[in-house]
């Protein structure tokens, strides 16, 4: 289950990608103010991912790799929405890194639990 949930955290961390770049082009306010938005709701959906595959770890049914890529997504995805939390112009270029790395972060985290859960599944 922490495999579905850390997927649909990924388009809120795209998302967020795409504000920040957006807002690189234009330095329109309002795309730091959505990147901080989409960053706030990709992380409330990776900690729940994160508790889900401690339990199922402790479960013995779960794997360390993704719960240890899921608190990297999440520690990171933190940091990003701190830089966010600053003034726009602050923001570039470390909140368009950040952000990019998080959702390759994530993208893994997702295919690793989503591997490990399809191999428990009989076909």
């Amino acid at each position: 289950m922490h495999a579905v949930i850390a997927t649909s955290a990924l388009p809120l961390f795209l998302g967020a990608l795409l504000s920040d770049w957006a807002y690189s082009g234009s330095f329109q306010p309002q795309w730091i103010n959505f990147s901080s938005w989409l960053i706030a709701g990709a992380l409330v959906l990776t900690g729940v991912a994160m508790l889900w595959a401690l339990v199922e770890l402790l479960r013995r049914r779960g794997s360390p790799i993704s719960l240890l890529l899921l608190l990297a997504t999440f520690v990171l995805g933190f940091v990003n929405a701190l830089v966010h939390a600053r003034d726009g112009a602050a923001t570039m270029p470390t909140g368009l890194a950040l952000s990019a790395v998080v959702l390759v972060l994530a993208a893994v985290a997702a295919g690793v639990g989503l591997t490990a859960w399809c191999r428990r599944v009989p076909a």
